[in-house]
């Protein structure tokens, strides 16, 4: 074979990695509006309302004869959610590793999460049962749908592009993000303008999301391409299937090191996301527009923050780059516990700190992963990480809301998540990442 045509090959090899990766960053664009504009800004306010319509005198209504408080409805249906999630996503991982067919596994959640969410726009009156059930089918489908998503990385980039392209996709889906949620507020901020009630623009801005979902999706199912299965092994039922993939897992007790970090360290992430808003509101006193402002700031500092730590981890390692930002979770926290009240200016710096921080530690977390995961096993152990990401979020909350519940205070409960940055610190630092990655049997980067 010729210099010329190895080269020839070489670059249309090139060329097809990098038609695949700007296909794969569309993903995240597409499905990121359901996280900003359904679940953190518009649905829970808004199906708490239907359910409270639907309440009875005690303020109570009936899913299935058993009685729940309307404002407990939304985050039980984001609980059902979560325990579909358990289930389904290590048995379908097992089967888009054992038959190498991802993106007809892709299709179906992403166009399942897309249906629900554009039927949300029927949500009206009392209809409170029929939001539980779309926001569960779409919130399960989503973490099904990203955790395939996230398991094509270690196929379309090669070790020493993975910090750059996993960046670049939370940048896009940050992107996405902001961009519909401004076309959103507009909207609902203006909606007697539109000729449109409260209700009715707030079911405009959900079907949005799904519309948008689905229209977007078609952009990686086109460059996205299946690879023949590695792993010829049958699927257990979902459950059996998680403890098979646990169990696989601990003959790679380094890769489950980096796992049990990246749990406790973005619990504390993830409790930051969802109390910020609570803490702003109740201990500093900062009304409802000023906190939405502060979502799409985040939003929009989010994708500066990833793509500048995706290049510190080109100098430094995805591990250094994550540890230095977990020491700044930590200072951000630090400052946030002693932000007067009724100040939005500095409201907004905390909001900055937290952007700028947030895509990056997610996304080189990701990427880190990706190399810690056995060739053939990416869409199974992937489960795994999913879960760790959106199914065990669970202690943060609870340490904040028994630090509220014992001092009275929102300012110590926001404090004490420092915790979990600490501790996720000492355990990430702990992990010999060069010999996890040989351990998983992958070539080893020159820097991570």
């Amino acid at each position: 074979m010729g210099t010329d045509t190895v080269r020839m090959r070489a670059a249309d090899e090139t060329a097809g990695r990098r038609r695949e990766q700007r296909g794969w960053y569309f993903y995240d664009w597409a499905c990121s509006v359901y996280s900003t504009s359904v679940v953190t800004v518009f649905l829970g306010p808004y199906l708490t309302a239907v359910a409270e319509r639907a309440a009875d005198a005690d303020g109570y209504v009936h899913p299935l004869g058993v009685p729940v408080r309307a404002g407990s409805f939304f985050a039980y249906s984001v609980s059902l959610s979560v325990i579909l999630a358990v289930v389904v996503m290590p048995l379908v991982g097992s089967a888009a590793d054992r038959t190498g067919r991802k993106k007809p596994l892709l299709a179906a959640a992403a166009y399942t999460g897309a249906a629900a969410t554009t039927g949300m726009f029927f949500l009206d009156g009392d209809r409170y049962l029929l939001g539980g059930v779309l926001l569960i089918v779409a919130n399960a489908a989503q973490s099904v749908g990203m955790m395939l998503y996230n398991s094509y990385l270690p196929q379309i980039a090669p070790p020493e592009e993975r910090d750059a392209v996993s960046s670049r996709g939370w940048a896009f889906g940050y992107g996405a993000g902001s961009t519909v949620l401004v076309a959103n507020l507009v909207l609902y901020s203006a909606h007697g303008s539109f000729g449109l009630s409260e209700t009715a623009a707030v079911r405009v801005c959900l079907a949005s999301a799904g519309l948008w979902w689905g229209a977007f999706t078609l952009i990686p199912l086109r460059r996205l391409r299946d690879r023949r299965a590695r792993t010829e092994r049958t699927a257990a039922p979902g459950l059996r299937q998680l403890a098979a993939t646990v169990r696989d897992m601990r003959r790679h007790p380094l890769t489950l090191a980096f796992l049990l970090a990246y749990l406790i360290y973005n619990d504390g992430i993830q409790t930051v996301i969802t109390q910020a808003s609570v803490y702003g509101s109740q201990e500093l006193g900062l009304g409802q527009s000023t906190l939405i402002l502060a979502v799409l700031l985040v939003q929009v500092l989010a994708v500066a923050g990833a793509l500048a730590m995706g290049r510190l981890a080109r100098t430094y390692g995805a591990q250094r780059t994550i540890l230095g930002s977990l020491v700044a979770w930590t200072v951000t926290l630090a400052a946030g516990y002693f932000l007067p009240a009724k100040a939005p200016v500095w409201f907004f710096v905390l909001a900055a700190g937290i952007g700028l921080v947030l895509g990056g530690s997610q996304a080189l977390s990701r990427s880190l992963f990706s190399h810690l995961v056995p060739p053939g096993k990416e869409a199974e152990y992937f489960s795994a990480y999913e879960l760790s990401d959106r199914g065990m979020s669970w202690l943060g909350p609870l340490l904040f809301g028994m630090t509220y519940q014992l001092t009275g205070s929102y300012r110590s409960a926001i404090i004490s998540l420092v915790a979990f940055f600490i501790i996720g610190f000492v355990l990430l630092a702990r992990v010999p990442v060069r010999r996890a990655i040989a351990a998983a049997g992958n070539p080893v980067p020159e820097t991570i």
